[in-house]
């Protein structure tokens, strides 16, 4: 386009000079020798008359000539823009790469140039072509032959009241009998590193190893004391929490316009501290006395319990959100002979325990502000069956 405007300049200069040469020829000609002043200055005046005109057709090729580039800058800008947004959503390509690599190859036609012409939108067609070369399979999860190391830091803060009345009432009003009243605060700060590595291009091993560090508070009124007193029992436990091994596998390509599927299954240790093998303050609480706190004097940092949970993903991306949710099932299994160390070295027999099984789900919405920053929204919800200690169920259903 530029060629083309500039070689319109030069022809039209080249007209410009001929045009002045052929009209001083003719004047020449026509008047010889004898042409007067006055004749001279007419014919001066028609030919600056002639190079004003050119002037302005120069000028009015000048601003056509901007109004196109502007017009080439705004139609690469929005090519770049529709082949980023279609690779995020494809995924599995970094934000930094995509960058790059549109604007090295930004204008990839169609063989039946889909594109259309100069200054309209581009086709959904030629989008998706575009999009070939730079593909080779899309894909959410880690490259094939690639790792990614992803650290973490976790947080929770719960707090928990209960009071609980032995006794009858005569009226309304008054109780005959106790009341037992304990505050529980719990603190727990839990920092993991898992690591990824990607098989093929749909199929990822996970690995993540945590570190747990808890710190419980209980304050309680015992229930056949007659103290006003309140009593005040600290505890706290810090080690490795339960490694968890992983992996996952992509069903589909997705793309644009469609979800991804994506299939998991976790399994989780017990290499964290066990909830049977802490102390626990239970010297004559556990059998049948009420004077004992029958909590534990250091706190476990695993669920004792191996469990195993496979599940579905779907992702949905709709640059720049992204729409997600899983389905999930986790099952516990039992533990035969358990007992607990109690106060003084002793042990307590629990016999087995069969923590129930979890049907869990979750979607939510994720929304990228920029390359740097992102907020994710979600609801998660969990239904966990009933506990059994040798085969009868520890807590009442509801």
């Amino acid at each position: 386009m530029k060629k083309s405007i500039k070689k319109q300049q030069l022809l039209s200069l080249l007209y410009l000079f001929a045009a002045v040469f052929h009209s001083q020829s003719c004047n020449a000609e026509q008047s010889g020798p004898t042409l007067t002043a006055g004749q001279r200055s007419v014919e001066l005046q028609a030919l600056q008359e002639e190079i004003e005109l050119q002037g302005r057709r120069l000028e009015s090729l000048q601003h056509e000539l901007s109004v196109q580039q502007a017009r080439h800058a705004a139609l690469r800008r929005t090519i770049d823009s529709d082949a980023l947004g279609a690779r995020r959503g494809r995924g599995g390509i970094d934000t930094a790469e995509t960058s790059s690599e549109t604007a090295r190859a930004p204008m990839v036609r169609a063989d039946n140039d889909a594109t259309g012409p100069v200054g309209t939108a581009p086709t959904r067609q030629a989008k998706e072509s575009t999009l070939v070369t730079l593909f080779e399979q899309p894909g959410v999860l880690t490259q094939k032959g690639h790792y990614t190391l992803e650290p973490s830091f976790q947080y929770g803060y719960s707090s928990n009241n209960r009071v609980a009345l032995v006794g009858y009432t005569v009226i309304p009003a008054l109780l005959i009998g106790l009341i037992d009243v304990r505050e529980v605060k719990r603190n727990t700060l839990t920092a993991a590193l898992a690591a990824r590595f990607g098989v093929t291009n749909r199929f990822e091993v996970e690995a993540k190893v945590p570190y747990v560090y808890r710190t419980d508070s209980t304050i309680s009124r015992e229930i056949f004391t007659g103290s006003a007193s309140d009593r005040v029992f600290n505890t706290a436990g810090r080690a490795l929490g339960d490694v968890e091994l992983g992996a996952r596998y992509q069903f589909n390509d997705g793309g644009v316009e469609k979800p991804y599927f994506i299939g998991t299954l976790r399994f989780k240790s017990r290499t964290g501290k066990d909830p049977f093998s802490v102390v626990t303050d239970c010297t004559t609480r556990c059998v049948g006395n009420a004077t004992g706190t029958g909590l534990p004097l250091d706190l476990p940092t695993g669920s004792g319990f191996y469990s195993l949970q496979p599940g579905l993903t779907w992702l949905f991306a709709s640059d720049p959100a992204v729409f997600f949710g899983s389905f999930s099932y986790t099952h516990n299994f039992k533990r035969d002979n358990d007992s607990r160390m109690v106060l003084g070295g002793e042990r307590e027999m629990i016999g087995t325990v069969a923590p129930g099984d979890i049907l869990g789900t979750n979607f939510g919405l994720g929304l990228a502000l920029n390359d740097k920053s992102s907020f994710s929204v979600g609801f998660d919800f969990s239904s966990i069956g009933r506990t059994r200690q040798n085969a009868l169920p520890t807590q009442p259903s509801w």
